[in-house]
């Protein structure tokens, strides 16, 4: 497995903003195509959004289209989540991770590294 290192996160308030990151330390990131997934307490872990190795094809879960926006940026070897309009229901744990497989989808078993998870809440 590949190491993924994810920051950014935290507490906000609705309606605020978050960027996730995250680096991949040792390895080429621009290889491989990305998801975003999140897990609430008591609920299964998600897809958020995922694009593509070359970053020309993105995909989002309804519930956060317009709002968030994932993107790349190869130079830096990173993938980014920025967060807006933040809702008290986006409250998770989110997790970046590599996907095995050719397309840009939310299986679980097309996905075989993954970063360390990285809390965020919002909440007034």
């Amino acid at each position: 497995q590949l190491r993924l290192v994810q920051s950014g996160g935290g507490l906000v308030q609705p309606g605020g903003s978050l960027r996730l990151s995250c680096a991949a330390p040792g390895f080429t990131l621009a290889y491989y195509n990305i998801g975003w997934f999140r897990q609430a307490p008591g609920q299964e872990r998600e897809g958020v959004s995922c694009i593509r190795r070359s970053g020309g094809f993105t995909d989002y879960r309804d519930s956060v289209k317009g709002r968030f926006t994932i993107s790349r940026d190869n130079a830096k070897n990173t993938v980014y989540l920025q967060m807006n309009s933040l809702k008290p229901e986006d409250t998770a744990i989110y997790y970046c991770a590599i996907s095995v497989y050719s397309g840009c989808d939310y299986d679980l078993r097309h996905y075989n590294s993954w970063g360390q998870g990285t809390q965020v809440t919002v909440s007034s």
